[in-house]
């Protein structure tokens, strides 16, 4: 990998980006819009809207990061841009790493917005330090571009793109949780939950809206999340493809 080709590499893809206002405004609104929602919908349940505020904190940007990354993605193969761009001397390491930098500033301004408006404007009530809430979410966002990034690779058009979300988000969202304690299920249910970044990363939120000091089980959710993180990225290059069939 070189740092000047995967610099050159984000810098192309902010600019592409920065064209794209219905894009930025899906990044960077729609998880806002969506808190404010969810507040009002827990008006009278504030403890509610605390343990499950927190945790869509994580899994907005996740989802979010998931659906832009892999659209933008395919779109590169599809328009051949992909293919023209590995004719240079550019690595798949390199356009990866530089995808996965340019997504990830949107990823730090989504989460940091959605943070800020869930404490500030919202009550958000939490024990720990705002700046681990907002680590945490920053963290599931390059998990979602991450993820996006690898199921990019098996896609054939952008309605095949969407319809991985089914397939990689869904069941994490079932199991991660959120809407049952995960000790609670069935032991099968149990264990899959147990190997699910999504699990970990809800029990990070819960350990810094519960504690205020750091855990040891809120730093073995952010080394699994970002060990995930690190993996998929990995697994992204070496699946990348040029063209698709």
């Amino acid at each position: 990998m070189n740092a000047t080709r995967t610099l050159a590499t984000a810098r192309r893809v902010l600019r592409q980006l920065g064209h794209d206002p219905r894009t930025i405004a899906l990044l960077l609104l729609v998880p806002v819009l969506l808190l404010v929602l969810l507040y009002y919908v827990f008006d009278s349940d504030r403890d509610s809207f605390d343990f499950i505020g927190s945790s869509l904190l994580g899994i907005f940007p996740m989802v979010t990061m998931f659906l832009v990354t892999s659209i933008a993605t395919l779109r590169e193969r599809t328009s051949g841009t992909l293919e023209r761009l590995l004719t240079m001397p550019l690595g798949k390491g390199d356009l990866i790493a530089g995808y996965a930098l340019a997504f990830g500033v949107f990823a730090a301004l989504q989460a940091g917005l959605a943070t800020a408006v869930a404490l500030w404007f919202l009550d958000l009530d939490i024990a720990g330090s705002p700046w681990l809430l907002l680590f945490v979410a920053l963290l599931n966002a390059l998990l979602g571009t991450a993820l996006g990034l690898f199921v990019s690779a098996f896609a054939a058009s952008e309605f095949q793109a969407v319809q991985f979300m089914p397939a990689m988000i869904f069941p994490q969202l079932l199991l991660c949780g959120l809407f049952a304690p995960r000790d609670s299920m069935q032991p099968v249910l149990e264990y899959a939950s147990d190997v699910l970044p999504m699990s970990y990363s809800v029990d990070g939120m819960t350990q810094v809206l519960h504690h205020s000091e750091v855990t040891g089980d809120f730093w073995r959710d952010v080394v699994v999340v970002s060990g995930v993180a690190l993996g998929v990225l990995a697994l992204g290059a070496a699946t990348l493809r040029r063209r698709t069939a």
